[in-house]
């Protein structure tokens, strides 16, 4: 699965294969732009044939979740957990230590959230 990302990422972007790894964050290493998000989007559904919500796979409602998490004295992880189920307990704890960082969503972010739906839709 990761080839398969990294070469949609490599033809959006215009990068080397070297340049991209599982760890790589979207935009602070590999220069992605909110275009770049609509692109990847599109490409995700047409070569997947999985439904691709733009607000889920690339976190885009991350920091008002945790607002909402502490306004219902939720404990944050817990509370992501809900909304990302394609995230482990591990990277949802790693985007936690990393969001003074700026965007967190990383490559392995998309991978996860494209092996989570083509799960469930060969399960369905």
């Amino acid at each position: 699965m990761f080839d398969q990302i990294r070469a949609i990422l490599m033809e959006l972007l215009d990068l080397e294969a070297e340049a991209i790894s599982p760890d790589s964050y979207l935009v602070r290493d590999l220069g992605a732009e909110s275009i770049d998000f609509l692109e990847l989007a599109v490409t995700l559904n047409d070569r997947f044939k999985i439904p691709v919500h733009d607000d889920t796979v690339f976190l885009r409602n991350l920091r008002l979740y945790l607002t909402e998490a502490q306004a219902a004295d939720q404990p944050a992880l817990e509370y992501l957990k809900r909304h990302y189920g394609f995230l482990s307990d591990q990277r949802l704890a790693q985007i936690l230590d990393d969001l003074d960082g700026g965007p967190v969503i990383q490559v392995q972010d998309i991978i996860g959230y494209v092996q989570w739906l083509t799960s469930q839709t060969k399960a369905a």
